[in-house]
This record gives structure tokens, sequence and C-alpha cells, in this order.
């Protein structure tokens, strides 16, 4: 069993993680900035602290075998849209600090949370764009401050793999949602704001879509998504890899299974003057099929009935009172 450090163990990647890695008899040490989670975490020690601070990093670095790097400054299109200087500040910070810090404690391994906001716009701005391979991510022209800070730590890492032979993970997500994440406040992402949305609408009425609602993605289900990070972490493949789903869906097409689970009759209105992302983002999952085995499991429909109920259940708990 490996020691494992989770930076960020309290969001909601990261309270997950904490808990598979426990399940599977790993000693596993939280890290991040808050001590507060959605999700009870089952980690053997717990440091809050912040990962801009060198010195930090260092010392919660020590004596594990495995780390887990997905302390991140992060939110939905809404946030990566207005903010670009925090992001790439403070996320630049952290992973310089933790990679360095690997390299001074003799960590066995590190694994790098990286974003399909890395690829370039061009390949992504007509709907049903082709599919993106990781190879794709060169020449580099994401639309997003958040993504070039991404693409220069995937590099960072690649620096340090090559001059200190630091041994790297590296995973693409591609839009993980489940229960457990931000719903409010403008750090959600789409499948958490359309579950806030459908729950608060009066049965009857209609929910707002971002945009025209055509715009596509894929979405991965929280459960897949650890098996992927936990396959990749064991495995000998240390080159950029897309962990996500293939299953391309509409914003419209997502929103009406949504409403469906809700048992609701709700119409959508549509705001073309909000953030909207890519025309068209969806993951290559070749290569990742042929080096782990692995593909996604759990259906839109599955997930997002898991998500839908806890989100319901929180928005009903803050308006009586409890939450």
């Amino acid at each position: 069993m490996k020691k494992a450090l989770v930076t960020g163990s309290k969001g909601f990647i990261g309270s997950h993680l904490v808990n598979y890695l426990a399940d599977r008899g790993h000693f596993v040490r939280g890290v991040d900035i808050k001590k507060e989670s959605y999700l009870e975490t089952m980690e053997d020690k717990f440091f809050l602290c912040n990962l801009k601070d060198f010195h930090v990093a260092l010392k919660v670095t020590k004596d594990v075998d495995w780390v887990f790097q997905l302390s991140a400054v992060m939110g939905g299109i809404g946030f990566i849209a207005r903010v670009g200087a925090d992001v790439m500040r403070d996320n630049a910070l952290i992973n310089i600090n933790i990679m360095e810090a690997c390299v001074k404690n003799n960590v066995e391994r590190v694994f790098f949370s990286s974003s399909a906001c890395v690829y370039p716009d061009y390949r992504q701005k007509h709907e049903h764009s082709e599919a993106l391979k990781e190879e794709y991510a060169v020449p580099a022209a994401p639309d997003q401050f958040y993504g070039w800070e991404k693409l220069f730590t995937e590099k960072l890492m690649e620096a340090y793999k090559k001059d200190y032979g630091l041994d790297i993970r590296i995973a693409r997500f591609h839009n993980v949602y489940g229960p457990y994440g931000t719903f409010k406040n403008g750090r959600e992402k789409a499948p958490a704001a359309l579950c806030r949305k459908v729950a608060l609408a009066k049965d009857g009425g209609a929910i707002e879509i971002w945009g025209d609602g055509k715009q596509e993605r894929s979405f991965l289900y929280i459960d897949d998504a650890l098996d992927a990070i936990y396959k990749l972490m064991q495995s000998n493949y240390d080159e950029p890899l897309n962990i996500g789903s293939d299953w391309l869906i509409s914003i419209d097409d997502l929103a009406d299974i949504i409403i469906r689970i809700s048992g609701k009759k709700l119409g959508k209105k549509y705001d073309l003057s909000k953030p909207q992302g890519v025309r068209s983002r969806n993951a290559n999952l070749t290569l990742i099929k042929k080096v782990l085995g692995w593909q996604p499991k759990i259906s839109y429909e599955e997930g997002l009935k898991k998500t839908y109920k806890w989100i319901e259940e929180q928005i009903q708990a803050e308006a009586s009172g409890y939450a």
C-alpha cells in the first residue's frame, strides 16, 4: 500500500479521491486551503495550508510515495472566462512548488490534473467537431487562460521528468461531474448548474440556458473518473492522457435529461450574452482504451439521476434552514 498525498482534498474530485484511496487501504494525507467539503472525507491526516508557499509544499510532500496534484483555482465557464491572472499566477505557483518539492523529497510518482481546455480553439469551432486526440494539443491555441496554464504545467512536468527523472502521470479531464461538488455561486460546471436550475424551477416554468443550447460537450461521471485515475497511477504510461467520455451531447439535450429526471414540465429560455466556451468538445478515447483498457461505464441517465438527487436535497435543506 502506498502513502498518498491528495492536494485540493476538499474539492470535488479530491474529496472523492481521498475516500477511493482510503477504501483501498492506502494511507492518505489531505491538503487544502479550506477544511470543509460536501463529502465527508476519510484521510489519515489533513493539513490546512496554502501550497503557494514552497515551504508548505516541501512539508506536505515529505515521506509520501504518490502525490495527486489537484489543487487549483478553477470553476465553470462563467468563472474561467472572467478570471485570468489569478488562475495563471496561483496555479503556476502551486504547480511549480509541488514539482520542486517532489524532487527534493524523492517522491515516487506525481499525478497532475490537467484539462481538455488545453486543446486548440480552432479544432472546436463547429458542431460535431472531431473528437480530440492527445496529439492535438500542439500547435497550441487554448481559448482561455486556464487552458494555457494547464498546458504550461504539462510542459513543466515534462521538463522535470527529463532533467530530474521525476515519474509523472498527466490526466486531461473532460468535464467530470457528480454529487458532492460545487453547484452554485459561479464556480459550478454545466451539469451542476443545470441540476440547480431545474431543482429551483417551479413546475410549468422555465430554466435559463447559457448560449443557444447547441454547444456540445462530453461529460464523465466521478466514479468512472476515479477508476481511470487509479489505473493511470498504477500504469507505466507517462504521457498526457484523456480521461473523459466520448458520448457527445448538446447542452439542450443534457438539460432535457435533467428535466425528465426531475419529473417537472419545464421550458427553456436562452441567454446569448453569457459565456459559452468552444462550440464542440469531445474526448477521443482510443489511447486510454489501448494503454489502460479503460472506458466509461456510467450513462448520463444514471449519473445525472444521482447528481440531481443530491443537489435537490441540498436546495431543499437550504430552503428549510437545515443546510
